[in-house]
């Protein structure tokens, strides 16, 4: 029997004896060189946990700048036949004053398997005997060989030019913080290789967030839980983005409980998932995040990816005739699809073939026919068609069991292709296609004009004086035609929460600033580098209060706007072409028919408050300058009375003396 692990403290040592030792009856002694029992040192056993727990001081010898320990082990098996057993361990010492240069590993390459380092300046042998390593988790050391590392989650690999360090996210000594099904590994550990005097030491906290990410139909979200580091930068595909410009860059940033990242499908490469999947796969090959951690900075590199995206285009084959030929699977959707209620963008183009086992149907559709669209990428000619099955399609009922699809399907030529002779015939322009589903809509206020951060809904009311301005953006949400746009139709204010209830004073009006207001509503633009800014409206509007009489209301006005989604290349409203001042005959009253629009209201209210409208009304306190003025004011006020008073009394007497003097005569 002997020891299994050390572990290393600032002050003393850990020996944990191997698992064998509890067929045996068993005692142990920290002795000297000479095998005899040092009675001076102070240690503990803990037998049924086999750990002895021993002090460096009074109890270990000095030896190659190494704390050894020398233990007696005697043991008693069941037959009564007794084994000694003497032999020695050790921790390295550490001195305050030593100096030692170590190499720091780069950042931590985080995969869903496990987390690792690569030592690129090294060119040593990565046998295990030759390295030790030392784990701090903040509570005790780890120390132990490199051996008994590869035994506990750890494993050093060496490709032929570089060293690279795996560990486990189960391994010794590694830190984690979870929060629901998230969870984030950080370990800090020393790799040395080498005599003390002539020490290699490799240092290294690793840090990694294995997710997996959470998608939806517009952004990859990858989250973080709440531990002790704060995110200093973000890098996406070795470009590194200043963190106020994220959301310009597509990333969106919540850090109220940990870290979120929402990126924007825009953002995100593409690929064929292969396997069982039929669609496409959003990813990023490279996310690189820097936190401040315990006075460090720590880089992880991720690399996410989003599940399979049945819903996404999938590859079908451009036949050398002039046809798109492609397959839709029974079971693509839960419950199992319809086929019978599938739909080309022409609805009259149906299925060329169906299984006998009705479980999937074949598509042959012309390139030039049934909606297919095409256009050039490069020396790539791409086909396109959807095909549907909606419930807007299916026969009118009251309810619906069967399942929605969508899909998009994708066929494309090269140079290097054969030869194709297809007939494109300039068809007159399709009508406009209505979306039925309703818009989702939301409207936001902003602090200031970078439209960086929008208020929190906690932060609501907002105090703003009168002629302040206030930020507002409108957006459409989970929508990414490029074809489509945003267009603000009105914008108004209210004295209530409901958008219909009086008073009301309008903001924009038909798409355009309201020319009763002295005060017009500036349009801002939304910048190229903001995601979806085609579904974004931002606009500036100065504070204004309502009014009883001649006086000014301080209370809680509520902003609400309506918008519609406009076809770039077929405007189906008078409102989709921007044209300000609008004619004086309105769309409402041009009867336009049923638009694409919606009404959205901001969260929460503004609180408007007159310039130097007091905090309490009555109870304000004057300065003592106020007070000053009002002094200097009535004085002189007295002394123009006072010098009025006496030029009065002076004619008085003036007249008294004439009339007397009238008298004598």
């Amino acid at each position: 029997p002997s020891s299994e692990s050390v572990t290393c403290h600032r002050d003393r040592m850990e020996v944990e004896f191997s698992g064998e030792l509890g067929n045996y009856s068993w005692h142990v002694c920290v002795v000297d060189v000479s095998g005899e029992e040092m009675v001076s040192c102070n240690y503990t056993v803990d037998y049924e946990r086999l750990l002895l727990s021993v002090l460096f001081v009074n109890c270990t010898s000095l030896e190659h700048d190494q704390h050894l320990l020398r233990l007696r082990l005697v043991a008693n098996d069941t037959v009564g036949e007794e084994k000694n057993v003497t032999y020695s361990t050790h921790c390295n010492n550490v001195h305050a004053d030593e100096i030692i240069t170590p190499f720091f590993a780069g950042a931590t390459n985080c995969t869903k398997d496990f987390m690792a380092v690569r030592c690129p300046a090294l060119q040593v042998p990565a046998t295990p005997v030759a390295w030790t390593l030392s784990i701090d988790d903040r509570t005790r050391i780890h120390q132990m060989s490199l051996g008994q590392a590869m035994q506990q989650g750890y494993n050093l690999l060496d490709d032929g030019h570089n060293l690279i360090f795996q560990v486990a996210f189960t391994a010794t000594g590694v830190v984690s913080y979870k929060h629901n099904d998230k969870a984030l590994y950080t370990v800090a550990l020393k790799l040395m290789y080498g005599p003390p005097e002539q020490r290699l030491t490799v240092e290294s906290r690793m840090l990694c967030a294995p997710g997996p990410a959470i998608c939806n139909a517009t952004h990859m979200t990858v989250a973080i839980p709440a531990f002790p580091g704060t995110l200093m930068a973000v890098g996406v595909e070795n470009k590194t983005i200043p963190m106020d410009r994220l959301q310009e860059n597509g990333i969106a940033l919540d850090t109220k409980r940990g870290v979120k990242l929402h990126i924007s499908r825009g953002v995100l490469k593409s690929r064929l998932h292969g396997g069982s999947c039929s669609g496409l796969q959003s990813y990023m090959s490279s996310l690189k995040l820097s936190f401040h951690f315990h006075g460090e900075t720590v880089a992880m590199v991720m690399h996410p990816e989003c599940p399979c995206d049945q819903h996404a285009p999938i590859a079908a084959v451009c036949t050398p005739d002039g046809y798109m030929d492609f397959e839709i699977l029974a079971d693509s959707t839960t419950p199992p699809l319809d086929l019978d209620a599938l739909r080309l963008r022409d609805p009259a183009c149906q299925p060329a073939f169906r299984s006998l086992l009705n479980d999937r149907v074949w598509f042959h559709v012309p390139l030039n026919g049934c909606g297919t669209r095409y256009w050039f990428d490069g020396e790539k000619i791409v086909y396109e068609n959807e095909v549907r099955a909606l419930w807007t399609d299916f026969p009118l009922h009251r309810i619906s069991r069967d399942s929605e699809f969508r899909l998009t399907v994708l066929c494309s030529f090269s140079n290097g292709d054969a030869s194709l002779s297809i007939r494109v015939d300039n068809l007159p322009p399709l009508a406009s296609s209505m979306n039925q589903g309703p818009l989702s809509l939301v409207l936001l206020s902003y602090p200031e004009g970078s439209y960086r951060h929008p208020y929190r809904d906690d932060q609501y009311p907002i105090v703003r004086y009168l002629r302040q301005p206030i930020f507002l953006e409108v957006q459409v949400l989970n929508r990414n035609d490029p074809n489509l746009h945003l267009v603000l139709d009105d914008c108004w204010a209210t004295a209530s929460q409901d958008p219909s209830s009086l008073p009301q004073w309008n903001i924009v009006v038909d798409g355009c600033e309201y020319n009763l207001d002295s005060y017009r509503t500036v349009f801002h633009p939304v910048g190229h580098g903001v995601s979806y800014a085609n579904y974004r409206q931002r606009l500036e509007v100065k504070t204004f209060a309502f009014v009883s009489g001649d006086k000014a209301l301080p209370g809680l006005v509520y902003f609400h706007c309506s918008v519609v989604i406009c076809d770039r290349f077929q405007p189906d409203s008078p409102l989709c072409i921007t044209r300000c001042p609008r004619p004086s005959r309105s769309k409402r009253e041009s009867g336009v028919p049923g638009v694409n629009s919606a009404v959205a209201s901001l969260t929460g209210p503004v609180l408007l408050v007159p310039e130097r409208w007091p905090a309490t009304q009555g109870s304000t306190p004057l300065s003592k300058e106020v007070w000053a003025g009002i002094t200097i004011t009535a004085a002189g006020i007295l002394s123009l009375l006072a010098t009025m008073l006496l030029f009065l009394a002076l004619l008085k007497c003036l007249k008294r003396r004439a009339s007397m003097v009238n008298v004598v005569c």
